[in-house]
């Protein structure tokens, strides 16, 4: 007769359940989280589980809302930095936890998403962008933040399964860059110089601030007429 794994004896929350979804999918990502793997983990059974979450993907879409909820901030002193801020700490947690990043753009209309939204418009608003440009100034800023951010993590997962570090992909596409015709291709033959130096985190950035001053350009322009 086998071995029982002992009960939990203190009371489940959903806070802790969500750490535990958290936990398994950051160490062993979005195919590992099952509702036995969590009730073997928290030693307990299936109701106690479904007693808090309706099942896997009301527990996955849980677990991104405490990933997100953690970044999204109300308006900044100086709203262009807090932009800057709340982007940063977006990318990071993709980066950290690239499983969201995927739960964000399955799901749009989870309340994770409908955060980020609302954070980055409030932001533009402290930043003066007037209401008629809110909704095209918001979308770009988000579709940018998600998609990098979401396309980073991908390129990160996609080198962890390989035996490929960054540092030797990257020299790897610097030197086929370097090869290529200087007349077909003279930005990409130029880029291949920097690229073994390159720094995600730096290029997002810079794309944010060419993003915000864009926005404050249209919007004093507007100002103007």
């Amino acid at each position: 007769m086998g071995i029982m794994a002992p009960r939990r004896t203190q009371a489940l929350s959903k806070d802790v359940i969500v750490k535990a979804a958290t936990e398994i999918l950051d160490a062993e990502g979005e195919d590992a989280l099952t509702l036995k793997a969590l009730t073997v983990r928290l030693s307990t059974g299936y109701g106690a589980i479904y007693h808090h979450v309706a099942d896997r993907n009301d527990l996955l879409a849980a677990a991104t809302d405490d990933v997100i909820g953690r970044i999204v901030t109300g308006p900044a002193p100086e709203p262009r930095q807090g932009l800057r801020g709340l982007a940063l700490g977006l990318f990071d947690a993709i980066d950290a936890h690239p499983w969201v990043g995927a739960q964000l753009t399955r799901e749009p209309w989870r309340p994770a998403v409908l955060d980020i939204y609302e954070s980055v418009s409030r932001h533009l608003q402290a930043l003066g962008v007037p209401e008629r440009a809110m909704s095209d100034s918001a979308g770009v800023l988000v579709h940018y933040i998600l998609g990098v951010a979401g396309q980073n993590a991908a390129n990160a997962r996609a080198l962890a399964g390989s035996k490929t570090d960054r540092s030797t992909f990257l020299a790897g596409v610097a030197a086929r860059w370097a090869d290529l015709d200087p007349a077909r291709y003279p930005s990409l033959h130029k880029a291949g110089t920097d690229l073994r130096e390159h720094d995600d985190r730096e290029q997002f950035l810079a794309g944010i601030d060419l993003i915000l001053t864009g926005i404050e350009t249209t919007t004093a322009s507007a100002g103007d007429r």
